[in-house]
């Protein structure tokens, strides 16, 4: 029998260590408490408030990273495996699959501070502390809640009476379980309650208070009270802590040992669930941490040690934050403030972007001094060869040079990490297993990663610092580094990743989930971490995770003047943050910050799931980029390893592996092609295979529209980037047998100008020029330098570096192994440096007329036009003209291109060129050109408008007089 026996109490507030007003139990207008006793055997009696005590300064100089204070009780069982139940927003939940109750149940929501809470099927719940009465709820949902909460699968859906929803915040301090129980108080069902959205209903107003993290400001602040000119300011959103305190360490002064570490207490304000601490004086260099007592479902009430989400400045291996204002002269090299930014982007689609790893440039580049090498003060040595071919690029025209992730990195030791020893591994064979063995033995400790482990967003990665114990050094290095890049001609952008974390729940290296238990993670309907991206998926639909990536980005272009973004896995973003994040780099700094990213569509969010989307179909008209795959795919062909693709042979030179394919396959991915030199522009006309006019919106790629931007702004055109396997790599299975080293370097030539012609963002991974291999990895992100080296010399491409890493490319170990060890792929100096200057080439001419460039998707409806086309095409050869009169920075009248696949020479009768006073592109004339077949085969007839093509070649015709 379960007697409940309820007190009511006067309204006044009773006392909370925290700081903040605490009320337990059901609190009315004038009520404040409810005391619950439950007398029955199996009942625990009920425990106070905050059931441990309060943390120590020794709690401080532990090195563990959570204490356990209350263990849970042993998993309930009444709901497992079932849905959890999930709030809407600060008064609804809803249970998802669940049916309403019948005739002799109701709903109760229990809570315990303790976090210790149990509900067995068929007993009373055991370990509350009080518990509310749910009522089924009455009216429609707004609609923003509705939409919000789309994801959440049709159930019982319940609500909080008025007066108990404005204790909700208070509550969800707690552990809160929903039960389903009968008149004797017997569970039937329990589960837990994700709590996000309704965090973010109740602290709406954190989304826009003062800023978070660590602060030093000067003046009146209403923080510090009146008369205190400096201080600083620590502000954690933690809305479900039961207590949250900060730990001070004073750095170390001279050779003395630094001072035992103080403990400081935080204010909660209920209001916004930010707690704060104020500290008189400037505390620039103190090291920090917070104490984060939380309760975390099935975890119990956990007391973590944690570093600073908003952190600014850590420790080695992230082990502390620490305090610093980067406006700071002491972290600002000379001339930091004043030093000017390359003009070479008044729009976006005046970008060219060169994608960079940090160590990939200098790990292996002896002109850089060796205490130099795979860190950023690489850049500061003009004259290395490294810096030398980046000034060539950018003469040429690559605007901006994209860096592979530069926050601090979860995976990467700052301290100690290895390195391979290039010379043994140097020794074994073109094939042989025992260099992926050696690197791959080592991979957890080498000082290499990609960096798609995000710990701290907005921390350069001190493992590319020269003295990682240094606080202030990663950040001077790094601004040193944008500073060197900005006088070699290039803008710098960053490759973000705000779509997934290194780590969450209770791991070490988890820093949002153990402040905020399940907020800052997208769940799925059990409440587990979702990981379609292949790391812990953050929920940027949440407004205080897309709060963070705001604030992160905007801290990057302003305080490290980042020019340009890149977005990791941009479509399991929403739009709306998105847009709101372009919108607010250009209302405070006053410029236009170009954000481009990946906008795939997959996981537990594709197709609208749960918000719009930033991806590929979803942002017409926003002016932010996505990669296209639309020509990428074409070009290189799709599938199984001897798919091929337009440029490597489909039909026209079969691969004797290749599976059967006919004319209109070929047909089909030239057209593919096309849509890619066209920007992939929605209602941009083509003369498509079978003889019809459709705009690109209405051809198929799959089951997708193949034109599907409204701006030429929004798309980037590529052929390789880091992920996958190189274009070099990707040609070694598909090219057939006979293609000779040189055909190889100039397949390679004719991908790179696809993409430096193409209308739209054009982008570009490092080494593409100097035909890059992997030794056919298809994922080196953890493969070390050896790998995924680069030789700026010219002299190796990497290919034959031995059989790549077991996991992930075993399958294609009995394909590969013959032709890594094959001689005749390999190229030497000669074809590397034909590739080389093949991409300088075709960027002078990009950059030689505004017309490789429209700014509007009217511009490329007037002026491009494509010739060759329908079902009679010599499907081999892309033929397209711009026309340039009356446009500014033009300088042609007309523009003539062609791309040859075809390994023999190609004349091309063109009726509608017939007449005109074309000759050669300049670039191709200079004496230097890389291709020199083309000045002294390629020719035009006027009065036919007949073409001459070399065999696999790109060549542009002009004609003067766009004034």
């Amino acid at each position: 029998m379960q007697l409940l026996l309820r007190v009511w109490l006067a309204p006044q507030a009773m006392p909370d260590p925290n700081g903040s007003p605490h009320r337990s139990g059901r609190t009315g207008c004038v009520i404040v408490g409810v005391l619950a006793l439950v007398l029955a055997a199996s009942s625990p009696a009920l425990a106070g408030p905050l059931p441990s005590p309060a943390p120590k300064e020794a709690n401080c100089a532990s090195d563990e990273h959570e204490t356990v204070l209350v263990a849970p009780a042993a998993p309930s069982a009444a709901g497992a495996g079932m849905p959890q139940a999930v709030w809407l927003d600060g008064r609804r939940l809803r249970w998802p699959t669940v049916a309403a109750a019948v005739a002799g149940e109701h709903w109760r929501l229990y809570r315990s501070a303790r976090g210790a809470m149990r509900a067995e099927a068929g007993r009373r719940v055991e370990g509350s502390d009080a518990s509310v009465l749910l009522h089924p709820a009455q009216g429609a949902l707004p609609s923003e809640v509705s939409l919000r909460s789309r994801h959440v699968a049709a159930g019982v859906e319940l609500e909080l009476s008025g007066t108990d929803a404005t204790q909700l915040g208070d509550w969800l301090r707690d552990q809160l379980l929903l039960v389903l129980e009968d008149d004797q108080g017997r569970v039937r069902r329990a589960t837990a309650i994700q709590h996000a959205l309704a965090l973010d209903a109740i602290y709406a107003e954190a989304a826009h208070e003062q800023a978070l993290g660590a602060s030093i400001l000067t003046g009146r602040d209403p923080d510090a009270g009146q008369g205190r000119a400096v201080r600083t300011v620590f502000r954690l959103w933690a809305p479900t802590a039961r207590r949250v305190a900060l730990c001070l360490e004073a750095p170390a002064a001279g050779h003395r040992a630094p001072p035992p570490p103080s403990l400081r207490s935080m204010q909660r304000d209920a209001r916004t669930g930010i707690w704060t601490h104020v500290s008189g004086g400037d505390l620039s260099g103190w090291r920090y941490r917070y104490i984060v007592d939380v309760v975390v479902p099935g975890a119990g009430l956990l007391r973590n040690r944690v570093t600073d989400p908003y952190a600014l400045a850590l420790t080695a291996d992230s082990r502390r934050s620490v305090v610093v204002a980067l406006d700071d002269p002491t972290l600002q090299p000379p001339g930091w403030r004043t030093h000017a930014v390359p003009a070479t982007v008044a729009a976006p689609t005046d970008m060219v972007v060169y994608e960079l790893h940090v160590r990939d440039f200098s790990a292996g580049d002896a002109s850089v001094p060796a205490e130099h090498r795979g860190k950023y003060l690489a850049t500061t040595h003009a004259d290395s060869a490294g810096m030398r071919h980046l000034r060539a690029l950018a003469q040429a025209g690559v605007t901006d040079l994209h860096l592979l992730p530069v926050f601090d990195i979860g995976t990467i030791p700052e301290r100690g990490c290895t390195t391979p020893d290039l010379a043994e591994l140097a020794r074994h064979g073109a094939a042989s297993e025992t260099q992926q063995a050696l690197v791959m033995a080592g991979a957890a400790g080498d000082c290499y990663n990609w960096g798609y482990d995000p710990l701290h967003y907005t921390v350069p990665e001190g493992s590319y610092a020269v003295d990682a114990d240094d606080p202030g050094a990663r950040i001077v290095e790094f601004r040193r580094m944008v500073q060197a890049l900005h006088a070699a001609g290039l803008r710098v952008g960053m490759d973000v990743v705000y779509n997934h974390t290194t780590a969450s729940g209770r791991h070490r290296l988890s820093v949002l989930d153990r402040i905020v238990p399940g907020y800052y993670h997208r769940l799925d309907a059990a409440g587990r971490v979702e990981r379609s991206t292949c790391c812990d998926n953050t929920a940027t639909e949440h407004r205080m995770m897309a709060r963070l990536m705001s604030d992160s980005v905007l801290t990057w272009a302003r305080e490290y003047r980042i020019d340009s973004f890149r977005f990791d896995l941009m479509g399991h973003q929403p739009r709306d943050a998105m847009v709101e994040l372009k919108a607010r780099l250009a209302r405070e700094l006053g410029r236009e910050i170009p954000l481009i990213g990946e906008g795939w569509n997959f996981g537990e969010v594709a197709d609208g799931a749960r918000f719009v989307q930033a991806s590929q179909r979803s942002l017409n008209g926003t002016g932010i980029g996505t990669f296209s795959d639309r020509a990428r795919d074409a070009l290189r062909g799709r599938g199984g390893p001897h798919e091929q693709g337009w440029l490597n042979g489909l039909v026209y030179d079969p691969h004797p592996a290749a599976p059967a394919r006919s004319r209109d396959d070929l047909l089909r991915a030239a057209d593919m092609v096309r849509v890619g030199l066209a920007g992939s522009i929605r209602d941009v006309v083509l003369h498509t295979r079978d003889g019809r006019q459709l705009p690109m919106v209405q051809i198929p790629y799959g089951d997708q529209p193949a034109g599907y931007v409204s701006e030429p702004d929004e798309v980037v055109n590529y052929v390789e980037n880091h992920d996958n396997h190189t274009l070099f790599d990707h040609h070694v299975t598909r090219l057939p047998p006979h293609a000779s080293p040189m055909d190889r370097a100039r397949v390679q030539a004719l991908g790179m100008a696809t993409t430096a012609l193409s209308q739209g963002i054009a982008y570009f991974h490092a080494g593409i020029e100097l035909l890059r291999s992997k030794s056919m990895d298809g994922n080196s992100f953890d493969s070390g330098d050896w790998f995924n080296r680069l030789d700026w010399a010219g002299h190796d491409n990497g290919f034959g570096s031995g059989l790549p890493p077991r996991e992930g490319n075993a399958e294609l170990w009995p394909i590969v192994r013959s032709l890594l060890a094959d001689a005749s792929i390999k190229p030497g100096p000669v074809e590397i440096a034909y590739a080389r200057s093949a991409l300088l080439d075709v960027l002078r001419i990009r950059s030689s007329s505004t017309l490789w460039r429209l700014r509007s998707a009217q511009q490329v409806r007037e002026r491009l036009v494509f010739h060759n086309t329908g079902p009679d095409q010599v499907a081999t050869v892309l033929a397209w003209e711009l026309r340039g009169q009356g446009m500014a920075g033009a300088r042609y009248g007309r523009v003539v291109a062609f791309i040859s696949a075809d390994p023999a020479r190609r004349e091309l009768v063109v009726p509608a060129l017939a007449g005109l006073s074309l000759q050669l592109h300049p670039v191709h004339r200079e004496p230097g050109a890389a291709d020199v077949r083309v000045a002294n085969e390629a020719h035009y007839e006027s009065s036919t408008g007949r073409f001459a093509l070399p065999p696999r070649s790109v060549v542009v015709f002009v004609e003067d007089g766009s004034d």
